[in-house]
């Protein structure tokens, strides 16, 4: 069951018991803000810089992304060009042609 399916049947259980709909849709998203509210408090996003810092964490996220992105085409460019240069020592050797490199 998940979260929502669990939400409902609540409703649905405190509207049968006589509880108004509206009323029980107000306590369930101010409850729901209040909980949005502390969690941001734990994790520092309370204050009046928090937009600008997860801004500057995506930047980072995102300039992460890119170096990760960059090194990875290095390192494969690195290893077909060390695969195509003993492609081509092994050419040279296998016809004989060692004596031009020397």
């Amino acid at each position: 069951m998940n979260s929502n399916d669990m939400l409902a049947g609540l409703l649905a259980q405190a509207t049968a018991e006589g509880g108004t709909l509206v009323t029980l849709r107000a306590i369930v998203e101010e409850a729901s803000e209040l909980g949005a509210r502390r969690m941001l408090a734990r994790i520092g996003l309370d204050d009046a810089t928090a937009p600008q810092d997860v801004s500057e964490l995506r930047e980072l996220l995102q300039a992460w992304r890119d170096a990760k992105s960059t090194a990875r085409r290095t390192v494969f460019s690195w290893i077909v060009r060390g695969a195509l240069a003993l492609l081509l020592l092994g050419l040279t050797v296998r016809l004989g042609t060692t004596e031009l490199l020397r």
